[in-house]
């Protein structure tokens, strides 16, 4: 079995991988995905440290990070539909082309 140190290091490779990604991409969808990619890292961490403690604090905080990440899914996806439907693209570069 794995030590809590793996997990770690797997944890902080997903959220450096995320955050890359959304540093660095223009297409909307690839960076809500990074932003999953982030959030999932931290739930590993959560999950791994509440297990190396014995408590169920971790696991809890999961569930309302999940909570937050199919709430941000949903109304991204919803953004991004209706700014395909104005625009053609969901390049983040054209996003500022929006006003009211």
């Amino acid at each position: 079995m794995a030590n809590l140190n793996s997990y770690l290091i797997i944890s902080a490779i997903l959220f450096s991988i995320g955050t890359v990604g959304v540093l660095t991409r223009k297409n909307a969808i690839v960076i809500f995905m990074c932003i999953e990619l982030m959030l999932n890292a931290v739930n590993l961490t959560f999950v791994a440290l509440s297990r190396h403690l014995g408590n169920l604090d971790g696991q809890v905080f999961v569930f309302f990070i999940m909570t937050v990440a199919a709430a941000e899914a949903a109304v991204g996806l919803a953004l991004m539909i209706s700014f395909y439907n104005n625009k053609e693209s969901i390049d983040v570069d054209d996003v500022h082309l929006m006003k009211w």
